[in-house]
């Protein structure tokens, strides 16, 4: 059953205090960074400069930082990740390092440069899908409606958790995200994409045929009812 907290959003988690963040964003007990359950060899990108290079975005916890490898967008601002998992999860928030260069060292003569820390290649925008097996691509994403549509928080060069709406990615196979809005509006870059939440029992495809016996001989299939008679005899008439 969704509750309040499956409705959070990065705003309303910004606005707590330290000790009811630390409840939201941990959840139950069971929460994991999701890294080892992410199909990496089959992520993929849209519009990205090097197509190998969205991999270089999931990457271990201790490597988050890190800003020698990135994923960047080809002939504009918009860049789509597709990340599927190797089973269902609970996605409860999204780690993400935008394209944001180092603060220059202030000049001998004067203050630092304001707002030098958000770089131009940073998106300000990402919208999030889920379950779609193939992506999403942009001649589709205007008639979609994303499960999540997030604004990025201005200024940020580390690595920044944005809460989900749980009751929207609780059962999910893969997240497809869309990137866009950089300052530069001609290029966009992304280091670091990572997820925290549950793993899931895999479930059964909704499409597979179950072979549940049927409850009276008019509901079994023809050849089933063949080898049931010819392996027994009716003693109800």
């Amino acid at each position: 059953m969704p509750t309040c907290q499956d409705d959070l959003t990065a705003v309303d988690v910004a606005a707590a205090s330290p000790s009811v963040q630390q409840r939201i964003t941990a959840g139950a007990a069971e929460t994991i960074n999701l890294f080892s359950v992410i199909d990496r060899d089959n992520v993929f990108g849209v519009n990205i400069s090097v197509p190998e290079d969205a991999k270089e975005l999931i990457k271990p916890w201790h490597e988050r930082e890190s800003t020698v490898k990135y994923a960047e967008s080809n002939v504009d601002d918009q860049l789509i990740i597709h990340i599927p998992f190797v089973e269902q999860v609970r996605i409860r928030s999204i780690f993400l390092k935008p394209g944001t260069p180092p603060i220059p060292p202030p000049p001998p003569d004067g203050p630092a440069e304001q707002g030098a820390a958000r770089g131009e290649l940073a998106p300000h925008r990402v919208r999030v899908y889920v379950n779609r097996p193939f992506g999403v691509d942009f001649g589709e994403v205007d008639d979609l409606k994303p499960q999540q549509d997030v604004s990025l928080l201005e200024g940020a060069s580390e690595v920044t958790e944005y809460p989900v709406r749980v009751a929207a990615f609780a059962n999910v196979s893969s997240c497809t995200l869309l990137f866009s809005e950089s300052q530069d509006g001609e290029q966009c870059r992304m280091y670091y994409v990572g997820f925290k939440g549950e793993r899931r029992s895999p479930g059964r495809d909704p499409n597979t045929k179950l072979d549940i016996p049927a409850a009276n001989a008019a509901d079994a299939p023809v050849d089933r009812l063949a080898e049931k008679s010819a392996n027994r005899q009716n003693t109800i008439r």
